[in-house]
């Protein structure tokens, strides 16, 4: 009753704001803050540190082997000297052209506008134009759906060689997403990019289909193209034009040759030593042959995720190193599976942040301490950087910013609440110290530490030891390394599996005495989130000695039954087994024929019985000795057992007659073999005292129920059919 009472009052004072604050207060938190992020973060505040943070992760991506698939033509500032203008001539692209056709590439892709005629050479760039199929030019549509392009295709070239290279912006002016399709009046348009791609592809069999799980998506190979939409992750009011795709650009080298920070992850040839046949015919032939200019005086540049970085000025790639990241991405996503960005559904991202909030709140308020919980918050933060990053690599794009920004408000929030209850805690310290001192069953309340903290006057006069001396002290400190372990471990348990525990225990007090105790312990929780150890301590030693009293005068009845079942065994033993052989006797064998007998009465089985008496057994007693005769006979016995299965009962009748009971067999023709092998084991040679002994046998065989129904005429039937084998040559069998 006591024990009962002591525990109520002390989850009064622990519980009370417990209950109130510590589930509740987690959620409310975790709740509140993840509501304020996610509003900040639909309303577009949170857009730019997303798109960087996205950036970085590009950044610290391994770097990837160069693209061997495409080479770029570039015409470059040195070519444009050269042919003295810009646009360049029509009869320098129609010999640049005719140059690269030679070495039999599999596409050629002309990112410069040619909607205009450029003399001299017209007529021979139109003639290319006509003998190169593979050859794909650029449009540039309109955004507006009232008009349906801006910079009309080569005229020279039908629809089918013509791609539109439009790109999309973000907010900053990076390009990070790729278009693959425009709707203009009803009319699709494929992206320069993708026929490039296409035409790749279809010399590897891969043509573009619908996607098994959704038709509406573009399947190539491996990849399954998802649309981009206007709020996926750290984007807000996205434009939605065609169909897009999340780039996922592979990491280049940095250019080993150059101070700068520029990117070589494609072979780049320039236009002057095409014309003049210096590039090898490796690099052009069965590859994607890119011709565009990367002259600085063109302005035809753009910024993608690897243009910059936290520190130091941004660098621009030029327009055609773009679209040739976008067809590596098209063609090594539909041949070798590369990951594309994806994203989570708004619900399952709005769960994530939620998620992230409630670790945060939770994380701090198990901690319960300021300066250790600031470095908790560091080392989440680095955890979900780390797992964002892992995902990035694995093709996913989880919001980065938002999850921080939930995590750590929701901890600082909670740091914030924790400096609060912790000095409320120290105020109800002591009162609830005069609460457990009017208990009359001593009462210990430890920390995490295993220190006690509150001591009731029942506990220090039961151990001896007065309050001063015990507080902030543990179990080491005052009784003996064993009797310290299992309070240790009982302890852990509790604080481990936060459940109640009672255990048995013994201790010595100050005075030398041993003691007895069962201590019931159960966790508690202030409003701060700490956990407390509360023990109830009874006095058990009268009723243990009690109890080893009758466990004494239990164990000596046992012992006593022991004996008695031991001596009835023996005797058992000797009542149904032969002395000399250790096989059953004829009691035992009568017993088992009768019980057998009725098993296959009821089961409609057969059973075989084996009268066996050795040949020439009369002459090794008599020549040899009755002692040789006991040993051949324990041999025997031994044979027998070994040719027989467990179900059956071998049995010794006396002297050298022995019988075999043949349980559950399906014909006749088993017992037959049963005797055979009998037969066979018997007659191998026995060495005794360096005699080499043969002896033979005889053997009868009864069958339940062909010969008879009841025991006694099986065993007479078969005795006669024994007499029959002897009198007809022995060392044979034969049937009743």
């Amino acid at each position: 009753m006591n024990q009962q009472l002591g525990k109520r009052l002390v989850k009064l004072i622990f519980g009370l704001k417990q209950s109130l604050s510590r589930g509740h207060r987690e959620l409310i938190t975790a709740a509140s803050v993840a509501v304020c992020v996610l509003v900040l973060h639909s309303i577009g505040l949170l857009q730019s540190l997303e798109l960087t943070a996205l950036d970085q992760f590009f950044r610290l991506r391994p770097n990837e082997p160069p693209e061997e698939r495409i080479t770029i033509v570039a015409i470059d500032e040195t070519d444009l000297k050269q042919v003295g203008s810009w646009p360049i001539p029509d009869i320098n692209i129609a010999q640049l052209l005719q140059k690269l056709n030679v070495h039999k590439p599999r596409a050629i892709g002309l990112d410069i506008y040619r909607d205009l005629s450029v003399e001299p050479g017209t007529k021979e760039l139109n003639k290319a134009y006509k003998s190169m199929p593979n050859l794909i030019g650029i449009e540039l549509l309109a955004e507006d759906e009232n008009k349906n392009i801006r910079v009309s295709p080569p005229p020279g070239l039908n629809q089918d060689q013509v791609g539109f290279n439009n790109v999309l912006y973000d907010l900053d002016g990076k390009v990070r997403r790729s278009l693959l399709y425009l709707h203009l009046n009803n009319q699709p348009h494929e992206s320069f990019a993708l026929k490039l791609a296409l035409l790749y592809l279809k010399s590897e069999g891969i043509i573009p289909t619908n996607a098994k799980n959704n038709p509406e998506y573009l399947q190539l190979g491996k990849a399954v193209f998802t649309p981009f939409k206007a709020h996926d992750d750290g984007y807000v009011k996205a434009g939605k034009e065609g169909y897009q795709i999340l780039s996922n650009f592979p990491k280049p080298k940095p250019k080993c040759q150059s101070s700068s920070k520029e990117f070589c992850h494609f072979r780049q040839v320039s236009m002057r030593d095409v014309l003049a046949d210096k590039v090898k015919k490796n690099l052009i032939k069965n590859r994607i042959i890119l011709i565009g200019s990367t002259a600085p005086s063109l302005k035809d540049f753009f910024f993608i995720p690897y243009s910059s970085s936290l520190m130091g000025k941004a660098i621009p790639v030029p327009g055609i190193q773009l679209q040739a990241y976008f067809i590596s991405e098209l063609i090594s996503a539909a041949l070798q599976g590369r990951p594309l960005l994806k994203v989570c559904p708004d619900l399952v991202e709005y769960l994530w942040i939620f998620i992230c909030s409630y670790l945060g709140a939770v994380t701090t308020l198990r901690i319960g301490h300021a300066t250790k919980s600031l470095l908790s918050i560091l080392v989440g933060c680095f955890i979900l950087t780390l797992s964002a990053y892992l995902a990035f690599l694995s093709g996913w794009w989880i919001p980065l910013i938002p999850s921080l920004l939930s995590f750590g408000s929701s901890a600082i929030w909670m740091i914030s609440h924790i400096a609060h209850m912790q000095e409320e805690w120290k105020r109800s310290k002591e009162f609830l110290y005069h609460v457990i001192n009017t208990i009359p069953d001593p009462i210990f309340v430890k920390n995490e530490q295993h220190q006690w903290i509150v001591l009731n006057e029942a506990y220090c006069q039961f151990i001896g030891y007065p309050n001063k001396l015990l507080i902030e002290k543990s179990d080491y400190d005052f009784f003996s390394k064993h009797e310290a372990d299992v309070f240790r471990q009982q302890d852990d348990l509790v604080f481990r599996t936060q459940q109640p525990q009672e255990h048995e225990e013994e201790f010595t007090n100050a005075d030398g005495q041993t003691h007895q105790i069962a201590t019931k312990r159960s966790l508690h929780k202030d409003s701060a989130g700490n956990l407390f150890l509360v023990g109830v301590i009874r006095d058990i030693t009268q009723r243990k000695l009690m109890e080893e009293r009758l466990k004494r005068t239990a164990a000596k009845l046992f012992r006593s039954n022991n004996e008695l079942k031991l001596k009835e065994d023996h005797l058992r033993h000797l009542a149904y087994h032969d002395p000399l052989t250790g096989l059953s006797n004829r009691k035992f064998f009568a017993e088992q024929l009768d019980e057998s007998l009725q098993w296959a009465q009821h089961n409609n089985l057969l059973l075989g019985l084996l009268f066996i008496d050795l040949d020439g057994f009369k002459q090794v007693n008599d020549t040899l000795g009755h002692e040789t005769g006991d040993r051949l006979l324990m041999t025997i016995a031994r044979r027998l057992s070994n040719s027989l299965r467990a179900s059956d009962t071998v049995s010794r009748l006396g002297g050298d007659e022995f019988t075999v009971i043949l349980r559950a067999i399906p014909n006749v023709q088993i017992a037959a073999k049963v005797a055979e092998k009998i037969l066979n084991s018997i007659t191998k040679p026995i060495v005794l005292d360096g005699y080499a002994i043969r002896v033979s046998a005889s053997i009868g065989i009864s069958v339940y129920p062909y010969n008879s129904q009841d025991s006694e005429t099986l065993i007479k039937q078969a005795d006669a059919a024994m007499y029959r084998a002897k009198h007809q040559g022995k060392n044979r069998y034969e049937f009743a």
